[in-house]
């Protein structure tokens, strides 16, 4: 039996723990004993082992074992996965019987043999390692939709020669890291280096680093064990070991902190990870799809990004161009938008005005791609007629001329709007929020001014 795993030893034989942990010992990560079933409770919680050897005859009965089915009853409710074996100087095959049916995984007689003993208790590793697989396995399963094709939008030289790195890399597991203004698609970028890979049919787990708190960066990643702070009810995966065999997409690595960026590096090259509040390490085998919009070398340079993370994930380079530098995609992208919310909100708009055309290529689209569809969208709702014209697509601020010294309520009302939209990219949910009112409420604000 390879060393590893935890276990708890519950005897009130003084003898027989100094023995079992003397026998024991070469062969466990971290062993526990103790003659005071009271205290099983908490040291489940605090010594979290993975496996639980428990004696059935305390004080009660010396030979019943009700104590000892009392308390693996309180065990199981604790922890319904719990891994215990009973263990009693008066066996009998009723009693194991009896033993299995309440919950036990396994149940010895002493004295015991030593290969016997030795080849129960690593049974129950394997099967506390199994549980652990399906766990990780469930959750996999569950964050599968998260990975849904993508239909990528571009006929631009740039993007074609996206496009053809793609092609490239589709043989290879490299590290990847993605490069561009916020808005720009990295997510979808992200996913179609996923769909064109070797791991395409394996999953794939995304995580936005700038969309989270700092203080859950951690627990995200690595995930946590049950009780390792407050709010710990329940055991959870990390993203980092759900996506083991996939592919991991870090969006907005720039965000995470020096001594998260460490234990990330260390995760990267051991290619191990461990949760919040456990001492188990567990193998991981991911690929790292990583995102950011800050100038990263430059971070590397202030120390505020550590070179050698940054040397670990961008094996591969992909530098994503703004909109403002994607020419026609501009209005290919338009048309696509234009289709898809068209058929969302049920209107009849089949195609783009020569003036809105011409009104969305001059733009110099600060919020990219999806400053465009926030746009689309607004537009599309707000148009009737079967072609959309450009009074209807309302651009911002920066781009259209205003008296900067009236006092026209309407005109100072259209310019805030303007200002919100303008720095929320186009985001009419993120600029009615500025703005201290409804979606709805800046839908009918712009329907009136336009």
């Amino acid at each position: 039996m390879d060393k590893k795993g935890k276990i708890l030893i519950i005897d009130d034989n003084e003898d027989v723990l100094f023995a079992l942990n003397a026998l024991l010992l070469p062969y466990m990560e971290s062993i526990k004993v103790s003659v005071s079933p009271e205290k099983l409770i908490h040291y489940q919680r605090t010594f979290k082992p993975d496996v639980i050897l428990l004696d059935m005859n305390f004080r009660m009965d010396v030979v019943s074992g009700k104590e000892g089915f009392l308390w693996l009853k309180k065990l199981l409710d604790a922890d319904p996965d719990a891994i215990v074996i009973l263990m009693t100087a008066y066996a009998d095959t009723a009693k194991a019987v009896q033993a299995i049916k309440a919950g036990a995984t396994d149940y010895i007689s002493k004295p015991w043999e030593k290969e016997k003993l030795l080849a129960t208790i690593s049974s129950a590793l394997k099967l506390k390692e199994s549980r652990l697989q399906v766990e990780n396995l469930k959750a996999q399963v569950a964050s599968l939709s998260m990975a849904e094709p993508v239909e990528f939008i571009g006929k631009s030289k740039e993007m074609m020669d996206i496009f053809s790195m793609i092609e490239k890399l589709s043989a290879t597991e490299t590290n990847i890291l993605l490069l561009g203004e916020n808005g720009t698609g990295k997510d979808l970028i992200a996913k179609e280096i996923y769909f064109n890979s070797l791991r395409r049919n394996k999953v794939f787990i995304s995580i936005d680093l700038g969309a989270i708190p700092e203080t859950l960066f951690e627990s995200e990643l690595f995930g946590y064990e049950k009780g390792a702070f407050t709010d710990a009810v329940s055991d959870k995966a990390g993203r980092m070991e759900i996506a083991s065999g996939g592919t991991l997409f870090l969006d907005e690595i720039g965000n995470l902190s020096l001594p998260m960026q460490t234990k990330l590096l260390s995760a990267i090259e051991k290619k191990q990870t461990s949760r919040l509040g456990s001492t188990r390490t567990q193998p991981i085998d991911v690929r790292f799809i990583c995102a950011t919009n800050l100038d990263i070398y430059d971070a590397a340079l202030r120390g505020t990004f550590r070179q050698d993370l940054l040397y670990r994930i961008n094996t591969i380079e992909i530098k994503i161009p703004p909109l403002r530098d994607r020419g026609e995609d501009k209005i290919l992208l338009a048309n696509f938008f234009l289709r898809k919310f068209a058929l969302r909100y049920k209107k009849a708009i089949t195609s783009l005005s020569q003036d809105a055309k011409n009104k969305i290529m001059s733009y110099h689209w600060p919020g990219n791609v999806r400053e465009l569809q926030n746009i689309m969208e607004r537009a599309v709702i707000l148009t009737s007629d079967r072609t959309l014209k450009p009074d209807s697509i309302v651009l911002s601020a920066t781009n259209r001329k205003r008296d900067n010294e009236t006092l026209n309520l309407l005109e100072i009302e259209r310019a805030t709007i303007e200002i919100a939209m303008q720095r929320s990219g186009g985001n009419m949910n993120k600029a009615a929020e500025m703005l201290g009112i409804s979606r709805f409420a800046l839908y009918r604000k712009i329907n009136l001014m336009n």
